[in-house]
């Protein structure tokens, strides 16, 4: 610091002037240490003033709401149990604004005027050091608002039992909170294995703390059909249960045929209908998908007179996955319904008619991805469709399909809505189209004046690998956590109007048990929440992950498994010169170094770092690297045979 020293020839002004600069230098220190530490919110909030100061939670708070409405009641009722799990205060609820005189309390507040700003999902936070008051127009937006809260106290507040020595204190804040999107979407796939009604809850209470308001279910699959249908009790007495295999998707063997089929499950329509009525309480609607005319072999093998394929219960396999007979253009045996044959319409009229009684969300997903026609060609039934109705590829067979389905969901009441494909041979009138195979199936919809939710495999797909192959479970594609924060739901050039939304898709193939669902959803739904609620200008990849390191931590604390592939390194290989292999590494931050050793012991922070192409040293079997971070372990140590490096250096 620069300090004036008084000369006798200066005047008086002058003094007085070096003064001001002292002062002004000896004060910027002491502004900038007392600057508050921004919350780790995720999303993040449309508009966030941190203040001075700190509201503190005790015994004796309570949670008022300003009404007597069940919604309010019922999230009040939701805060108290969600907050007493920690803290251990039993928090009481009062009812119309009731609010005793003590500090530390929290008001649940309807807006008797509706506040513009806000719409139905929005809310409004206002944090003193004396009480909480959230604010909203509707249920939905006081909802939102207790999770932002939730958030907003210290990671402990995630624990799942009491913690009685913590102080339990919030910032002082001002925030106001809107979604960008009406269609916050994550899908769970429990056709490829079946997961427990318990476990479709659990999925519920995790996705809503990020504010996402729509699971589909992916309910049929060759693997399986996960919900009773009363019409046809053979999808679920038969069609739902397989042979257990456990290995990689794809290479099971088809068994010996006589293997007890006890592996799978459904819902009744019973446990269905309380689903839907919890994820209505936390404000989720639940989308049913029947994938259908393709991916339908558990509904063909149940019911053979669906097929145009004679016999075609003889090919229900021991778990679904080998059908393909490892050429995806010739499958070996037929797991589509017949466009041709009019048992079909009538299944659909009844699997439909039984579904909206479960469902009362607008929207009824048929599928309509990957469906093979190879056994349609050789049909003759489809051969005589075809000439009746003017068809003249197999895509426009598809396509009177699915106009067809359509007229049967809208008869019911529901909106069809379907995958990218259903585009091909012409989009039925009314139908949405929720694009996964990239962008441009949803951009040519919405140039047709379609509804799109963006879904694409290069952002949404979170079944892929998060990191380095020799580290993740194997699937065949990658997506990184920052690549998926990159997802930008509205293309250029098309009417945001027409963009309900996005939505993030966790296929099961390869997910076998609950606690691999939560490790490969999260962190990378995190960066979907954001981009479907958060304001685009906001976008900030160095803070995300600030704040996602905080909810890692939030994790840890309520025994939530999620994927730590951030820290991990990706290895890449190529040839150098006279036939040496050259590595190199790439990491998602760039505070992290990655070191290595070729003689087989485990590196750490002392070992050699990557700060540039490194040789592999004639005779060594392995690499093992680790990433580091200011001195200590970070990252997962793995190895990866030279033979497997040789083999990525000649995928180049």
């Amino acid at each position: 610091m620069n300090l004036w020293i008084l000369d006798p020839r200066s005047s008086i002004q002058d003094y007085l002037h070096g003064m001001r600069k002292i002062l002004l230098l000896l004060l910027i220190p002491v502004c900038s240490f007392s600057q508050p530490t921004k919350p780790t919110l995720i999303p993040q909030p449309v508009q966030l003033q941190v203040g001075e100061g700190r509201f503190l939670l005790h015994a004796a708070s309570a949670i008022s709401t300003s009404g007597k409405d069940e919604a309010s009641q019922r999230i009040a009722m939701m805060l108290s149990k969600d907050l007493g799990r920690a803290t251990g205060y039993k928090l009481p609820v009062r009812a119309g604004g009731v609010m005793t005189m003590n500090t530390g309390n929290i008001l649940l507040r309807l807006n008797a005027k509706p506040d513009t700003a806000l719409g139905d999902e929005g809310y409004r936070i206002k944090v003193t050091s004396v009480q909480v008051t959230i604010t909203a127009n509707k249920g939905a937006g006081l909802f939102y608002g207790t999770q932002t809260l939730l958030q907003l106290f210290p990671v402990e507040i995630a624990s799942v039992t009491a913690l009685p020595s913590m102080k339990w204190e919030v910032p002082v804040v001002d925030i106001m909170d809107r979604p960008r999107f009406g269609w916050r979407g994550l899908l769970f796939d429990v056709a490829r294995h079946f997961f427990t009604k318990d476990e479709v809850k659990r999925f519920i209470d995790e996705m809503v703390r990020y504010k996402y308001n729509l699971l589909q279910l992916h309910l049929t699959d060759d693997e399986g059909w996960r919900i009773e249908i009363k019409s046809y009790p053979r999808l679920t007495t038969f069609g739902a249960w397989n042979v257990k295999k456990v290995g990689l998707f794809g290479d099971f063997d088809p068994g010996k045929g006589d293997e007890p089929r006890d592996y799978g499950g459904f819902y009744s329509q019973d446990d269905m209908k309380e689903i839907v009525r919890y994820a209505k309480d936390r404000f989720v609607d639940i989308l049913p998908e029947v994938d259908v005319p393709g991916h339908s072999l558990a509904a063909v093998a149940s019911y053979p007179e669906l097929s145009c394929t004679p016999g075609a219960e003889t090919y229900k396999t021991s778990s679904g996955e080998n059908w393909w007979k490892n050429d995806p253009k010739f499958p070996g045996f037929d797991n589509t319904l017949c466009p041709a044959n009019e048992k079909v319409y009538t299944f659909l009229d009844k699997v439909f008619g039984e579904l909206v009684s479960i469902f009362p969300f607008g929207y009824i997903h048929v599928g309509g991805d990957e469906c093979t026609k190879e056994f349609w060609k050789k049909s003759a039934a489809v051969d005589e469709l075809m000439k009746r109705e003017h068809l003249t590829t197999y895509q426009e067979a598809q396509s009177y399909f699915e106009k067809r389905v359509e007229k049967i969901v809208n008869a019911k009441g529901r909106k069809l809505i379907g995958w990218d494909e259903i585009l091909e041979g012409g989009l039925a009138p009314g139908a949405t189209v929720m694009s996964w195979r990239g962008m441009q199936g949803g951009i040519e919809a919405a140039k047709l004046g379609h509804e799109v939710v963006m879904s694409p495999t290069d952002y949404c797909y979170i079944d892929y690998m998060q990191g380095d192959p020799a580290l993740e479970p194997p699937c065949y594609d990658m997506l990184r956590l920052s690549k998926a924060y990159q997802f930008e739901p509205v293309p250029d050039g098309i009417d945001p109007k027409l963009i309900l939304g996005g939505q993030a898709n966790l296929w099961t193939e390869q997910v076998y048990n609950y606690r691999h669902v939560q490790y490969m959803v999260w962190p990378r739904a995190f960066a979907t929440a954001e981009a479907l609620w958060s304001p685009k200008s906001g976008r900030d990849w160095t803070d995300f992950m600030r704040r996602v390191e905080g909810h890692f931590k939030r994790y840890d604390k309520a025994g939530i498994k999620y994927a730590p592939a951030v820290y991990d390194p990706l290895i890449k290989a190529r040839k150098g010169e006279k036939g040496a292999l050259v590595l190199d590494t790439e990491n998602e931050l760039s505070d992290l170094s990655t070191h290595y050793s070729f003689d087989n012991s485990f590196p750490d922070a002392q070992y050699p770092a990557f700060t540039g192409p490194v040789t592999v040293p004639d005779n060594a079997t392995q690499i093992k690297v680790v990433n580091c971070r200011g001195g200590k372990v970070v990252g997962r140590i793995f190895s990866i045979p030279v033979s497997d490096l040789r083999k990525r250096a000649e995928e180049k």
